[in-house]
């Protein structure tokens, strides 16, 4: 027989294994079927599969030689070479100031306070997390030339934020200056990724969240507060300024205008008199006698516009007066 049953003795009982009998198997059938199951393991070692999002990385006795795309694939068999199948197209992520504890819903997040701690260019100290996006841009370099990749890129990302963080003030970090701050921490990131040759691409860098810390935090509210209604009232007096100068600039051109009409006005006018004078000047020196007269009369009658006037011949020789009246009477044909 193949199997023999032998007696064992556990906790009192006896238990029956039984025994194989090796020297039954020494026959040539048994042999091809361990020959076969050499060659099918050896078929499924020397054959791989690199999925879509994948690059094949073959080494060959631990030695870098080759990268295959996806697809089916052959290699020589384990343990001559091993393959290794990275995810080129995968945006991995590295968390500065802060671990994700569950993405949930609702996410729970843990803080880390000796990365999210950083010292400003005005000395101030913010609360700053920070997301890094990056992908492998060439899967041998990301394997072979960086040991811990992840530790790597979030090392280099930590004090590239450091750095740029200790260049800019405060306000910058907290408004305004943001996306410069984000843009300069990818550059500086890549920078250095470049130097160690580590195959990776930084994809983006987004400030998560950016505060100051808790100690101080009614502290900076209140400045903040501050500092808006420093805005609301520099705002109000632009408007006032806004409002006021180009009616006082408007105002002053109509005074100009104004003045310049005048101005040519009495030029105008000047020059209408000294023509006037000049034409009464000609007919003066033409018949002064009745001239003199006639400018008598229009200035007596420009002078006492209301009052009854006549013209009295004084040097007449009768005892009689002769009197030529000027009023209404006569203008009206002697009605009165």
């Amino acid at each position: 027989m193949m199997f023999e049953e032998k007696g064992k003795q556990f906790g009192g009982e006896e238990i029956r294994l039984p025994q194989i009998d090796f020297s039954k198997f020494k026959t040539k059938g048994f042999k091809y079927v361990i020959g076969g199951i050499v060659i099918l393991w050896l078929l499924l070692s020397m054959l791989y599969q690199v999925n879509p999002d994948e690059q094949g990385v073959v080494r060959r006795f631990g030695k870098f030689v080759r990268v295959t795309p996806p697809g089916l694939r052959f290699k020589l068999p384990y343990p001559i070479e091993a393959v290794n199948k990275p995810k080129v197209t995968e945006i991995k992520r590295a968390e500065i100031g802060f671990r994700t504890i569950d993405p949930g819903p609702p996410a729970r997040y843990s803080f880390v306070p000796r990365e999210a701690l950083m010292l400003t260019g005005d000395e101030n100290i913010l609360n700053c997390q920070v997301i890094i996006q990056y992908r492998i841009s060439d899967a041998p370099k990301y394997l072979f030339n960086i040991r811990g990749p992840e530790e790597t890129v979030r090392d280099v990302a930590e004090a590239a934020i450091r750095s740029t963080i200790g260049r800019n003030n405060i306000d910058q970090a907290l408004t305004t200056g943001k996306f410069e701050i984000q843009e300069e921490i990818k550059m500086i990131s890549q920078d250095v990724l470049n130097k160690y040759d580590a195959g990776i691409q930084v994809v983006a860098v987004q400030l998560q969240d950016v505060h100051p810390p808790q100690e101080v935090s009614d502290a900076f509210k209140d400045v903040a507060s501050a500092k808006e209604d420093k805005e609301r009232l520099t705002r109000q007096a632009e408007g006032y300024r806004n409002d006021v100068i180009p009616k006082a600039r408007g105002e002053a051109q109509q005074k100009i205008r104004e003045s310049e009409a005048y101005k040519e006005e009495r030029i105008k006018r000047s020059e209408g008199d000294a023509e006037k004078f000049l034409l009464v000047l000609n007919e003066y020196k033409k018949a002064k006698l009745v001239t003199e007269q006639r400018l008598y009369i229009e200035t007596m009658e420009k002078i006492l516009p209301e009052i009854r006037k006549f013209i009295i011949k004084s040097d007449s020789r009768s005892g009689f007066l002769n009197v030529l009246p000027f009023g209404q009477e006569l203008l009206k044909g002697g009605e009165k």
